[in-house]
């Protein structure tokens, strides 16, 4: 019996770990977005529904096209979407906020500005293959003062990859591919916010219980405008661990590499709920948009709870773009 114990044991301590490395990734459609289900749990949708607005807010803010839920490994909530200070923030997202065309400019960040706005319009391609999950949505950025044969400023299409990864963490892969046929082009107006990719982190983070880390060192209060190859954002949680977070980074073929970022100040809102952090390629820089030619931004996240390292995150980085 004992021997029998001892075999039994041994069998498990196998089995955990192969177990661990076949947990796969798979993608569920509903009628408000896909889910990416990683093993037996969602960790992230991405929303293909018009998300309605809160009684008495502007219908403007209302949208589709981004990325809410994004949990941790041990299921946090990482995102937050229409949050009071600012309805148009939506989990992971990055649409453009000062663009020229035809003389005119064209907000696609601001949506009660009623200039411009950034949907879901059709699912492209959707792939589960060797435990990693695909999807590529196409988006449609509209000029609402345009005429209608040229309201389509911009058509993107996003994809989307998660598979997992080493210490019980996952990788998610945001690359946008874009393009616009309008004939004279648009220019991308330099500014602090815009395109990239954008992260409006949960509520219960704010700036005495969450931190920022950048590749260059810079913490929260140093990290706006400068550049970086990643970001480690992180802030305490229900884990087991007791914090989770998640690393971004940005491609070295990405414009303006390495991206100049957008970081929140800690005195924000109180210093309550107040972390957003997004890579801002336009931020220093003006950039055109030349008609029928494809552009790309490629970003990776690394999503975990408990800690994770400047060390490892480099290494992570080296990963990606090698």
């Amino acid at each position: 019996m004992i021997i029998k114990r001892i075999l039994y044991g041994l069998i498990v301590l196998l089995i955990l770990p192969m177990a661990a490395f076949a947990q796969k990734v798979t993608l569920k459609e509903t009628v408000t977005g896909i889910d990416f289900i990683l093993g037996n749990q969602r960790v992230l949708t991405y929303q293909t529904a018009i998300e309605p607005v809160p009684e008495g807010v502007k219908s403007d803010y209302a949208k589709s096209g981004f990325i809410h839920p994004l949990t941790s490994p041990s299921g946090q909530v990482l995102t937050r979407i229409q949050p009071k200070d600012h309805y148009h923030h939506y989990g992971i997202w990055g649409p453009w906020t000062r663009a020229t065309i035809g003389g005119r400019e064209v907000d696609f960040w601001n949506l009660a500005d009623q200039k411009g706005r950034v949907d879901f319009d059709k699912i492209v391609a959707e792939k589960e293959a060797g435990g990693v999950a695909e999807l590529t949505v196409r988006q449609k950025h509209i000029d609402l003062k345009a005429p209608d044969d040229e309201k389509l400023a911009i058509s993107e299409d996003l994809t989307i990859k998660v598979m997992p990864v080493d210490k019980g963490r996952f990788l998610v892969d945001y690359t946008s591919n874009f393009s616009t046929k309008l004939k004279d082009g648009i220019l991308l107006d330099a500014y602090r916010y815009g395109g990239g990719l954008g992260f409006r982190a949960t509520e219960v983070w704010g700036s005495d219980n969450s931190t920022v880390l950048t590749s260059e060192g810079k913490d929260r209060k140093a990290a706006d405008g400068t550049e970086a190859k990643w970001v480690i954002v992180k802030g305490e949680s229900d884990s087991p661990k007791g914090q989770s977070g998640l690393l971004i980074m940005s491609h070295n073929t990405n414009k303006a590499f390495p991206e100049p970022l957008r970081v929140w100040p800690e005195e924000n809102y109180d210093r309550k709920g107040n972390v957003f952090v997004e890579f801002t390629p336009i931020r220093h820089e003006s950039w055109e948009i030349l008609p029928n030619k494809r552009y790309t931004l490629k970003y990776r996240m690394i999503v975990f709870d408990g800690d994770l390292t400047a060390e490892e995150a480099e290494s992570y980085w080296r990963s990606f773009v090698k």
